[in-house]
């Protein structure tokens, strides 16, 4: 392995490296966007996630649009998104949704949600009709679906994915040795579990890894290989960044000469497409995802 400097947990609290700066938000695009997510009453991951690469994405008029609220069950320690008891959700959403994906003209839509651990369907008809009612209005849109932990509902996965998605989506987030400081509420058997049995229903599946929050490159080769195995397609590698001081310290910045070290490797272990740098997030360049074969 090459030898990368590294910028040492004690250093990540002075700065960020000249690699992780990104432009405010602007333009009349971004703008756009920005009014059509206030008006539809809306909630996007690019907000509630404080995605870095928001004002490129929506500034290309695009967002990921979240569904079924914006309070979460879990306590994951890594997410801005807020944790507590979801209101009911709007059985209407998924119109609204539809609705305006068709206003904004978007070719490629990724949807994503809290988890809805309370739901005895985890949410899934709402997934459902999402996909269903989008499809609908704009049949020319590709979509893909970055969907929670059913916590072994396998029910509800299986109706969470046969909409007519093209790609599904499902964040390992960390290497296995840190779920519990990292995925409390979730077990990294059975993330895989689910991944296998979305590849299984003949889909073209997806997951995104972030790091910097103390793994080794030797874990992160075994995520590689469990993902592989369990009929992973495409992966997203990016740095993690800590959202509040709440929330858990980055261990270390990792160098983007890294960040391609482990996109060659894993394409070299069977993957058949990797996104990896540092601000590379779930739904970053989505849309190169769709014609990846199955």
């Amino acid at each position: 392995m090459i030898e990368l400097p590294v910028v040492t947990e004690q250093e990540t609290k002075k700065r960020k490296p000249s690699w992780l700066r990104v432009k405010l938000p602007v333009g009349k695009e971004y703008a756009k966007v920005r009014r059509l997510v206030d008006e539809n009453k809306l909630h996007t991951i690019c907000e509630s996630g404080n995605c870095p690469n928001m004002g490129e994405c929506w500034g290309a008029g695009t967002a990921t649009f979240m569904i079924l609220g914006n309070v979460c069950t879990r306590s994951c320690t890594f997410c801005a998104v807020a944790t507590g008891r979801p209101p009911e959700y709007d059985e209407e959403e998924p119109q609204r949704v539809a609705e305006a994906i068709k206003t904004m003209g978007v070719k490629h839509a990724v949807i994503t949600s809290v988890n809805r651990d309370e739901l005895k369907d985890r949410g899934a008809e709402i997934w459902y009709q999402t996909v269903v009612k989008t499809k609908a209005l704009s049949p020319g849109t590709t979509i893909e679906t970055l969907i929670p932990d059913v916590k072994a509902n396998w029910d509800a996965l299986y109706r969470m994915i046969e909409a007519g998605q093209e790609v599904v989506s499902h964040n390992m987030e960390t290497v296995e040795r840190l779920y519990r400081r990292v995925r409390p509420q979730a077990k990294y058997a059975r993330s895989l579990e689910q991944i296998k049995l979305t590849k299984a229903e003949g889909k073209r599946t997806k997951s995104g890894i972030m790091l910097g929050v103390g793994e080794t490159p030797d874990e992160v080769y075994k995520a590689m290989d469990d993902l592989v195995e369990h009929g992973l397609d495409i992966l997203t590698l990016g740095q993690y960044l800590q959202p509040t001081k709440m929330h858990l310290e980055v261990a270390e910045f990792i160098h983007p000469d890294q960040f391609e070290e482990y996109r060659v490797e894993g394409l070299k272990r069977g993957l058949k497409y990797v996104e990896s740098g540092p601000l590379v997030r779930s739904s970053y360049h989505a849309e190169r995802h769709v014609n990846v074969p199955i």
